[in-house]
This record gives C-alpha cells, sequence and structure tokens, in this order.
C-alpha cells in the first residue's frame, strides 16, 4: 500500500464517508492487455486492435476498451483502498459509468476515488464509491464511475 492509501476495519466503515484514497501508482496499458481482453470478450472493434484502421480515426491509434480500463478498477484500487477483517466482499456492481476521454494504447493510467455512501445490508456494509480513471498527460479522464461494493464479516 502507497502513502495514499486507505486501510478500514469492517467495523470502521459506518464512518468512512468521505474516506478518500489514491492516486493509485501509473499503470501502463498495453497492446498486449487490449488483445487479450478482445479474445476475452469478443469485442473486436478494430479501434483496438488494427493500427491502420485506428490511425485514421480521430484518436490516430488504437484505444483500450471502456470495460478493459473499467475492470482495472480491481488492481488499482487494491493498491490504495483495503478494507480488513472482511470474511466475503463483493463487487455489487455500477451505478454510474462514463469514459469522458479515451486511453491510448502505451499511455498510463491510475485510479482515485472516495467513499461517498455507507449502508448496513445486514451482516455487512455496502460502500458507494465514485472512481476516476486519470490518463497521464490528459485533462479529462478516461472513466468515471460509481461502484457499489460490499463487505460482509
Amino acid at each position: 500500500m502507497s502513502e495514499n492509501s486507505v486501510t478500514l476495519s469492517i467495523d470502521e466503515l459506518p464512518t468512512a464517508k468521505g474516506t478518500r484514497f489514491g492516486p493509485s501508482d501509473w499503470r501502463v496499458v498495453t497492446q498486449d492487455d487490449v488483445d487479450l481482453y478482445a479474445r476475452v470478450s469478443g469485442d473486436d472493434n478494430p479501434i483496438h486492435l488494427d493500427a491502420e484502421v485506428a490511425a485514421a480515426t480521430p484518436y490516430g491509434t488504437r484505444i483500450a476498451h471502456g470495460m478493459l480500463t473499467l475492470g482495472l478498477v480491481v488492481p488499482l484500487m487494491a493498491e490504495v483502498f483495503e478494507v480488513t477483517g472482511v470474511g466475503m466482499g463483493i463487487n455489487y456492481g455500477f451505478n454510474r459509468v462514463r469514459f469522458p476521454a479515451p486511453v491510448p494504447v502505451g499511455s498510463r493510467i491510475r485510479v482515485t476515488g472516495e467513499v461517498s455512501d455507507v449502508t448496513d445490508v445486514g451482516g455487512g456494509w455496502q460502500i458507494t464509491v465514485p472512481v476516476t480513471f486519470e490518463v497521464e498527460g490528459n485533462a479529462k479522464p478516461a472513466a468515471v464511475a460509481e461502484l457499489v461494493l460490499r463487505y460482509y464479516r
């Protein structure tokens, strides 16, 4: 965990509203990442895979899938946010997701977030965590999403 990280016990979650974390370390999004995601997801849009097609788009290069970017919340957030004393933690979903800017292959991203809400879910806690994915050198974020997580004893 880095200096920008937060570790909370499950007993601290009820008072975690407003807790900020991040940014995580930068992570390079490689063409290998994009190719693997395309194979697994079946999303073979040429903007992600074909250098010649991608060069002719407004982006001028291949870009990562938005859902790949979103999926990287797991390793990036693990660097900067941890809940201890948990028997089970689950990704309950997303309330809202937007992709304001592309992630060019070879660029670096990182994530920041804040606990915006905490709800008792009987035997555990549900937290709402807006997260922002930055692309190094870009003023617009690559993704903004409201992540919903549940932690049970």
